[in-house]
């Protein structure tokens, strides 16, 4: 990243890189999320599935299509998933924000909004799905050791269920009440939340700490997200769904990416 992306990061909690893949990269990933999607409605059940963890709701009707939330470890049943989260770019954003030559991978996932299924992550920290405050976390770089990547497979912008942060919210670093996984709404203001639209290939990159979620996609058109995350060496100890959860990837000799 250049060093206008990185401040971006520290100051707001956030970064968003344009053009991060070509269009031949994104359609790849439009057919491992065709994949994905023919799997989750045919199996028609959460759970594990070829080296996948599929998070699904299923309507009683079987006529009913099923509401994907998320496919943990896509790459499991879609290889080019698996190859796509282990690029040398996402490697090298994640080394140089966390400030190491290699990383953890722990995140590989999948996030379907289909027109109008009602999907939705409430207002959240990633800190919480890391396990911070417990014995399975440790932030062994004083930064939240933790990095999302983000990529718009499908356009990102209002009206269809687009991530939306609260710039600034990473400064107060582990706010979540515990035994909490939603943030409450007395602490932070959601009128200062921002949308950054996406074009497909664009990414955003974020920390553990930001106050980020995304509403329901009320529109006819899909909004999928292909969600990598990447530790500091050393801070996780939680085992993660999916065949290649916790590879070590290294980033020497790779070059940086503007944002």
């Amino acid at each position: 990243m250049t060093k206008d992306g990185v401040q971006r990061f520290w100051d707001e909690g956030f970064a968003v890189i344009r053009g991060l893949w070509t269009p031949q990269e994104v359609d790849a990933m439009k057919g491992g999320f065709d994949q994905l999607a023919d799997i989750a409605d045919r199996i028609r059940r959460s759970g594990p599935h070829g080296g996948s963890d599929f998070v699904l709701d299923v309507p009683d009707a079987p006529e009913e299509p099923v509401r994907i939330k998320r496919v943990v470890w896509c790459g499991g049943v879609a290889p080019a998933l698996d190859e796509l989260g282990a690029d040398h770019r996402l490697v090298a954003i994640a080394a140089q924000l966390l400030g190491t030559d290699s990383v953890e991978q722990l995140i590989n996932q999948a996030h379907f909004k289909r027109p109008r299924d009602g999907v939705t992550f409430p207002w959240h920290q990633d800190s919480v799905h890391r396990r911070y405050g417990t014995d399975l976390w440790t932030d062994v770089n004083g930064s939240g050791s933790f990095v999302e990547i983000a990529t718009a497979v499908d356009a990102m912008h209002v009206g269809n269920g687009p991530l939306r942060f609260i710039p600034g919210s990473h400064r107060g670093g582990h706010i979540t009440p515990p035994g909490m996984r939603e943030i409450p709404p007395h602490l932070f203001d959601e009128d200062d939340a921002v949308t950054p639209d996406l074009a497909p290939g664009d990414a955003v990159v974020f920390g553990p700490y930001i106050i980020h979620g995304s509403g329901a996609n009320r529109s006819t058109m899909a909004r999928r997200m292909f969600l990598n995350g990447f530790c500091y060496p050393g801070a996780n100890r939680r085992i993660y769904p999916g065949r290649d959860a916790g590879r070590v990837l290294t980033a020497a000799g790779y070059g940086k990416v503007a944002a």
